[in-house]
């Protein structure tokens, strides 16, 4: 390719798509909270459009037909020249992205679950109503995303001892509640009776290995990775994270490791300098291969995606994608870094 075609190249990225303001935003929304909340955010998004004089298609949909809204949503915003919406938690962005990353058409963000990583670390307010509003006047940017095998992830990935969390962490949910507190809780109680042990062949930067891990995190959202204490290469931006030459995401590994090993490590995490462990490796990297030694007649291995927790086929291939996801957010912004429970000082979550 000529240094000319390149340049049109990256300028075709950086721009992203052109959008049509008379055109109906598309927005998808998650309706698994119930009637109250849906008639909520119903409220807020079109109290939204009409203070700004615009247009949108509201799409409540259930989990299980969640993603075939969004692949209308997305298939609608393209064919329209706008964006489609993502209105929940990090599942429901998740679901949401995946439709618009593989049209290339603009994404939106309410983010309405309970950490939103993804929506803080772009300058997203946390403020369902706020992000709403902000959202009809933002430009789309190029954001960098990743994948494990086919499905691509906004925040992170991962396989042993973290699926086991989440889902632990949504049983704690339904008896207790939605609360940063109530999910902290559910992950102590997953942490200290760890057992199952990985056994990974990994191949990356051109160097194989064998290792055995309680678990296998790759984070691509570097507010997450600073709140726990892990450098983020490549993650600096304070502004959505243009597609880089180079992208690269980090994995955090966890060694196999006692019960009073365990309580250290959580309070490693629970400082923020989890980082500093001696039985946690992490590393960046553009593409890797996950080769994990399964059960006899197991044909898949356990993946969490977002807060998404599925079965997916090995080798597991963990790569930064080319192809940037668009996303509707403010043009400056400040370095998210809030690392308090509770705090929120720019405005993701997991599940939803």
């Amino acid at each position: 390719m000529s240094p000319l075609a390149a340049a049109a190249g990256d300028r075709a990225l950086a721009l992203g798509p052109e959008l049509d303001p008379a055109s109906p935003l598309q927005f998808v929304i998650n309706a698994a909270a119930g009637s109250g909340a849906a008639d909520a955010t119903r409220e807020l998004i079109e109290a939204a459009l009409r203070a700004a004089g615009r247009r949108g298609d509201l799409r409540f949909s259930r989990p299980a037909e969640l993603a075939f809204a969004a692949q209308q949503a997305a298939a609608q915003a393209v064919a329209t020249r706008t964006a489609v919406v993502a209105v929940g938690g990090d599942g429901t962005l998740n679901t949401v992205a995946q439709a618009a990353h593989a049209l290339g058409c603009a994404m939106g963000v309410v983010p309405l679950g309970t950490f939103n990583y993804f929506a803080r670390t772009h300058g997203i307010p946390a403020d369902a109503a706020e992000a709403a509003r902000g959202l009809l006047d933002w430009t789309p940017w190029p954001v960098q995303v990743a994948a494990v095998n086919e499905r691509v992830f906004l925040v992170n990935a991962s396989l042993g001892l973290y699926p086991e969390l989440l889902e632990d962490r949504e049983a704690y949910k339904a008896r207790f509640g939605r609360s940063r507190w109530v999910a902290f809780w559910a992950a102590g109680a997953t942490l200290l009776r760890a057992q199952r042990k990985l056994r990974l062949h990994i191949e990356q930067g051109g160097v194989a290995r064998d290792v055995r891990a309680l678990t296998l995190f790759v984070g691509n959202n570097r507010l997450q990775l600073q709140q726990w204490g892990v450098q983020a290469p490549g993650h600096a931006e304070s502004r959505p994270v243009l597609v880089p030459a180079q992208g690269r995401i980090t994995a955090v590994m966890l060694r196999p490791i006692g019960t009073l090993s365990m309580i250290g490590l959580m309070l490693h995490g629970a400082m923020g300098s989890l980082g500093e462990a001696q039985s946690v490796e992490s590393f960046d990297f553009e593409h890797m291969v996950v080769r994990p030694t399964l059960a006899p007649g197991r044909r898949g291995v356990k993946v969490a995606y977002d807060g998404e927790v599925s079965r997916m086929r090995a080798p597991l291939n963990f790569r930064v994608l080319a192809k940037p996801l668009y996303l509707l957010a403010p043009s400056l912004q400040e370095p998210a870094t809030d690392t308090a429970i509770g705090t929120s000082a720019r405005p993701e979550g997991t599940g939803g």
